[in-house]
């Protein structure tokens, strides 16, 4: 028990305003305090330990309690805490920029730091308008993005994403966003009107695909800026893009002059085991956005990286990008980064990844036994597990059965057995599970074995 439990705890409940966090579940319960993290566990002020099923929130590539990277961050403090990157630059944000270019696909050479994930999506939005005003289509300025997928919590990046129920608290955002079909397979059926069943994935991926060339075409072309897509769309439990997705996506933008934004803010950085998603599904976007696993979590940072051509007008004469953020590209948080991208390579951690994603999903397709698992999806290190009342006809559960399955049930029980991970009703209701990159057949058994005890008494709850 941590010597000041009682004291935090009240603390907490009179002061601390915790993020997307239901407070009155607390009046009667206590706040759970995470105070020590080692690998791919954590514990609690209690001393109770955790699998880390989630990598904190899609960010601990590497783990916890890395003294490597503590001490990194230290000795840059000491050296220099602080300058922005406003008209100057330090060496950490340099050689970091330059690191992440020599993996970034193509001509993606140009890199704009940020403090982390939304802050790259509205840093890609702004690029995108201001770039098609510099050479001659003022007019482009109107986003694509699909349906149930999440791009970050500030007013654009909000306004991009396509999960209502967390916009209408909110609204009005900022116009001239339009939303289209994700690539839940699982659900093609009722997403295509029965008109495809997902039994053929190239068809569900190019019919998914030209839904945005219908949307470009319906607000038209010189209106339209970008569009955002994730490699695989995290809300909604991890859909994978069908084959020929991508592929179609592009020739799509290329077609409309619009610029594909590649949202990696979760998937870059060894999720899917490559550095960024985009090179795993062999597409070439004009923009990444990216955060998280940049550093391992060991200091914010996230970043926007843009082709040549985008930047090209801003090289001349007098022309700014009249955007930034005072802690983009922090000196230690970009110090960090560079030693976490060092790790990387000295420990072989994308093939780590790429060596056990196999023994991954199959550990957790073990649990399509149970029936209440109805899906299980996902790549790399990156998985849902659909949950459905009945896996014949995959009826769902209603709002009221979520409230009491999920967050009444699965959430806290999970928990209590020793698994943090996500229990999402965004879309449909979903388990995922992202642990850190460093995991191995040990930790996939031990999340298996939780899930089992805890779905299979859920599946008798409905």
């Amino acid at each position: 028990m941590h010597p000041d439990y009682d004291h935090l705890q009240q603390a907490a409940k009179d002061h601390l305003w915790m993020h997307f966090t239901r407070h009155g579940q607390y009046d009667e319960s206590d706040v759970p305090v995470i105070v020590r993290g080692e690998g791919a566990y954590i514990w609690d002020a209690k001393g109770r330990r955790y699998l880390d099923g989630l990598a904190g929130l899609f960010v601990s590539q590497l783990g916890h309690g890395r003294t490597d990277l503590a001490e990194t961050a230290a000795k840059q403090a000491a050296e220099l805490a602080f300058h922005p990157l406003w008209s100057y630059a330090h060496p950490t944000a340099i050689q970091l920029a330059e690191k992440i270019a020599g993996h970034a696909p193509g001509d993606l050479n140009r890199v704009f730091f940020t403090s982390g994930g939304g802050e790259a999506v509205e840093t890609a939005w702004k690029l995108a308008k201001n770039y098609f005003k510099l050479t001659g289509k003022p007019m482009k300025h109107k986003v694509i993005s699909r349906a149930i997928a999440y791009h970050g919590t500030t007013q654009g990046a909000l306004s991009i994403t396509g999960l209502p129920g967390l916009k209408a608290q909110f609204e009005p955002l900022v116009p001239s966003t339009f939303r289209v079909p994700n690539t839940n397979a699982y659900r093609a059926d009722e997403m295509t009107g029965g008109f495809l069943d997902g039994s053929d994935p190239e068809a569900f991926g190019r019919w998914a695909a030209d839904q945005i060339g219908i949307a470009i075409e319906n607000e038209g072309a010189d209106t339209v800026a970008a569009v955002f897509l994730e490699p695989v769309q995290n809300a909604g439990g991890c859909f994978p893009p069908p084959p020929g997705y991508f592929q179609r996506v592009r020739e799509i933008c290329d077609e409309h002059d619009v610029l594909l934004v590649s949202d990696e803010v979760i998937c870059a950085f060894g999720r899917l085991g490559h550095m960024f998603g985009a090179e795993r599904y062999g597409y070439q976007p004009d923009m990444i956005t990216c955060a998280k696993g940049l550093t391992s979590g060991y200091s914010p940072l996230g970043a926007m990286i843009a082709s040549d051509r985008l930047m090209e007008p801003f090289l001349h004469g007098a022309e700014s990008f009249a955007h930034g953020y005072t802690f983009g590209g922090h000196p230690v948080s970009t110090a960090v980064g560079l030693r976490n991208l060092q790790i990387f390579e000295e420990e072989r951690v994308l093939e780590h990844v790429r060596d056990n994603e196999g023994a991954f999903r199959a550990t957790l397709e073990r649990l399509k036994d149970l029936p209440i698992v109805g899906d299980v999806r996902g790549d790399g290190f990156f998985y849902g597990i659909e949950l459905v009342k009945d896996k014949a006809t995959k009826e769902s559960f209603t709002h009221e059965e979520c409230e009491r399955l999920l967050y009444g049930f699965v959430s806290k029980q999970l928990f209590a057995e020793g698994l943090y991970c996500r229990a999402d009703d965004r879309g449909d209701p979903v388990v995922q599970l992202a642990p850190p990159l460093i995991c191995d057949q040990a930790q996939f058994d031990e999340m298996e074995q939780i899930l089992r005890v805890v779905l299979d008494k859920a599946g008798t709850l409905v």
